[in-house]
């Protein structure tokens, strides 16, 4: 079982990696990529699954350093969070821009609602590839410390 804990480990590592990359790819384009969301997401799951293993472990008897535990778990919030402020990001485009909701982006002309849509796009981009970034580095830190 500490095998297996350690290989989605490093696949949890190498795949939020991977999302960290394609997000500061799409955020420097501009653009939002199904394909990044997939990969994204893919690695919050296995985030979730590492955390799942170690606490069979856990439950097994196996008593892993505290910071390991802390580094460990930490991405789960960093995850929670960063939804959070992904949700956020786009009222706080349209609050920066005055506009009181999505449907007053309507009613603006396509230039704008352009631009507006874009600003919103870049920001959850950015959000999610920094979210991802973080969870790349607390996951390294508790491979280190396990």
């Amino acid at each position: 079982m500490k095998d297996v804990h350690i290989v989605v480990g490093i696949l949890a590592i190498a795949v939020n990696a991977v999302a960290c990359g394609y997000g500061a790819w799409c955020w420097r384009r501009a653009q939002s990529n199904a394909w990044f969301w997939r990969v994204l997401r893919t690695g919050q799951g296995i985030v979730i699954l590492q955390v799942a293993l170690g606490g069979v472990l856990v439950a097994m008897g196996r008593k892993p350093p505290g910071l390991h535990v802390l580094y460990g778990i930490l991405p789960l919030l960093v995850a929670l969070i960063a939804e959070q402020l992904r949700v956020a990001s786009a009222q706080m485009v349209l609050d920066a821009r005055g506009l009181e909701s999505g449907q007053a982006v309507g009613r603006l002309p396509e230039e704008e609602q352009r631009t507006v849509v874009t600003a919103i796009v870049q920001r959850e981009v950015a959000v999610m590839t920094l979210a991802a970034l973080v969870v790349v580095v607390l996951l390294a830190r508790a491979a280190q410390t396990g």
